[in-house]
């Protein structure tokens, strides 16, 4: 039997209590009070239906599993079969998931079901692209916290599934230290310092800068495991990868695009962040066509 679980990405984990809460708070949007009126006013009970989600476009899937959940939630009697799980890329017109049951939970599902794997897809699809560029450098390819909010498991969770990697979650699992503190705290080294005074060891601590000035003083405290080079041209970011010849992260960030990233890869950052892979995907063009 086709679960969420066995269609998660092997390698991009995500909890199936993020899965089941995205899928309540969705359904419960969709539904309301009374439920699908159209379809309990139209749809004899007891009328099966025969579904197909189908890829309207060529790209990566991600999103799967949060189909899945739609459906099993709103019926335990419908039956799934999947031809596809999410980190895979499909072709327009590929039969990803094969769903039969009532009637009126296919149809109850329908968009939300979609929503979900549409949104996904996007993030992951673009974040594919964007990794392509990068493939013959070291550098990964990571998503920030602009992200849709109640989502961001989720679409932190696509980026994966597109082959690219996760900047930190939330304001609560790494420090980034950026110009604004560093203004109020008075200074680099006075933030870094108070920083790493207040933080665990298994805590890291990134400070922005957007000068090689910056960069040599952060350098010389010792105290800051990576530095995010904010809106550097090509130049300085090669000038600022000799500078800091290894002993940190460096993190490159700040009008990333399709078009210039693979040259920011070419200076030798370690990292490129780009908040366009959450709040800029396109809509991925999928459909689920239902036969009674």
């Amino acid at each position: 039997m086709t679960t969420p679980a066995t269609l998660l990405h092997p390698d991009a984990f995500l909890s199936p209590l993020a899965i089941d809460e995205a899928v309540r708070r969705a359904l419960d949007e969709d539904l309301g009070r009374a439920g699908d009126i159209t379809s309990i006013s139209t749809i004899p009970e007891g009328t099966q239906a025969h579904a197909i989600l189908v890829a309207r476009q060529s790209g990566v899937i991600a999103g799967l599993p949060l189909a899945v959940a739609v459906f099993r939630q709103l019926s335990p009697d419908i039956n799934i079969q999947a031809h596809v799980r999410d980190g895979k890329a499909v072709a327009a017109g590929m039969h990803m998931l094969v769903i039969s049951g009532p009637a009126r939970a296919v149809l109850a599902g329908e968009r939300t079901a979609l929503n979900f794997v549409g949104r996904l897809s996007g993030v992951a699809t673009l974040t594919a692209n964007y990794v392509r560029h990068t493939l013959t450098t070291k550098t990964r390819i990571c998503c920030i916290r602009k992200t849709t909010p109640g989502l961001r498991a989720l679409e932190k969770y696509a980026v994966r599934c597109g082959g690219g990697f996760n900047h930190r979650f939330g304001l609560d699992d790494a420090v980034l230290i950026k110009d604004n503190h560093i203004a109020v705290a008075g200074g680099i080294k006075p933030v870094l310092t108070r920083a790493r005074a207040h933080v665990g060891h298994m805590v890291k601590v990134e400070i922005e800068v957007d000068t090689l000035a910056q960069l040599r003083e952060v350098l010389d405290t010792g105290l800051a495991d990576v530095v995010l080079l904010d809106n550097m041209d090509i130049a300085t970011l090669r000038e600022a990868v000799g500078i800091a010849g290894g002993r940190v992260v460096l993190e490159a960030s700040g009008g990333v695009t399709e078009q210039s990233i693979a040259d920011i890869a070419r200076t030798g950052v370690d990292y490129i962040s780009s908040g366009a892979l959450t709040h800029s995907a396109p809509n991925f063009d999928v459909a689920l066509d239902i036969d009674a």
